[in-house]
């Protein structure tokens, strides 16, 4: 038998504070609904926990050239991806208006960061206003290098969520735990903490995909077994139902990011809380991020 990724894949499971914890009488696995029998060939249909399509997201980060870039457009523009999937891309600022000029409307832009507010005296910032001029829809908030790196607080990237909804941008919202949090038995307390931060200041999540990326995950090649990704993913999915509402916590997408790769995404989108991906360094490689786009097919169920 292969070896595990990584040790944390022998931990035990992760405890949940009480009030989240499953019970006999409420089971939160979705129920699936299986068409009835019948002598035509069967269909195949996408079973998820959240009810939208799957979501796959690259974050290029401060990564690229214009000609590396254009290649890269290139390689997304002739790849043949699954319909049944919303892919967005997150070039660097600079490169955004050439990506949305080159790339295929198959596939959304993002930004991977934007201003707390409107424009003004704020040097180095953009405001989301300005990502809607270009046509931009989509911004990341809350990554882990944001938050840890840059310093950005809980109580700040959910301000920055809200403002950015109100002026039609969609937000992928980012969580995630460091390797001591995780360690030391904190990966809910983290998690629920900077879901809080959002639920405080979001009215209307009808546009926001979560994105739950291990800290310890991301960019180092060890990746969470399936086994722990569906963890955190349904008790993200069980504290949206207590502390939002159960019709935002059946409907929301929560995705995983943290060394998804080509090789190893098939594995993961099994899952049934696992509604997609965040990818890092493999979608800077048209090949590969073709590859987790299309893992889809491996969320589909005879029906």
């Amino acid at each position: 038998m292969a070896a595990a990724p990584w040790s944390l894949a022998c931990s035990p499971p992760l405890s949940r504070p009480a009030d989240l914890r499953r019970t006999a009488a409420a089971p939160a696995a979705p129920q699936r609904v299986l068409l009835g029998c019948s002598r035509r060939r069967a269909q195949r249909i996408v079973a998820m926990a959240g009810s939208g399509k799957f979501f796959v997201g690259g974050n290029w980060k401060c990564n690229g050239t214009k000609d590396s870039i254009s290649k890269l457009v290139s390689e997304l523009n002739a790849a043949t991806l699954e319909t049944d999937v919303d892919v967005v891309v997150a070039p660097p600022f600079i490169y955004i208006d050439q990506v949305k000029n080159s790339l295929t409307d198959r596939i959304e832009v993002s930004a991977q960061n934007v201003w707390i507010g409107k424009g003004g005296a704020y040097t180095g910032e953009i405001s989301a206003e300005q990502l809607v001029d270009i046509g931009c829809q989509w911004v990341i908030l809350g990554h882990s290098e944001r938050r840890n790196i840059i310093g950005e607080t809980d109580e700040f990237i959910g301000k920055k969520a809200a403002y950015a909804l109100s002026q039609n941008v969609k937000v992928i919202a980012c969580i995630g735990e460091l390797l001591e949090e995780r360690e030391a038995g904190k990966t809910f307390d983290v998690c629920f903490k900077q879901m809080k931060a959002y639920a405080d200041s979001i009215s209307n999540w009808a546009d926001v995909v979560i994105a739950y990326e291990p800290v310890w995950a991301i960019g180092t090649g060890k990746v969470a077994t399936p086994e722990q990704a569906q963890e955190v993913h349904a008790a993200i999915r069980d504290w949206l139902k207590t502390n939002v509402s159960p019709d935002v916590a059946s409907s929301i997408r929560i995705i995983y990011g943290g060394s998804v790769n080509a090789g190893n995404c098939a594995e993961l989108a099994k899952k049934e809380d696992i509604d997609g991906f965040l990818v890092g360094g493999a979608s800077l490689k048209g090949p590969d991020f073709a590859t987790i786009i299309n893992s889809v097919t491996s969320k589909k169920v005879a029906a």
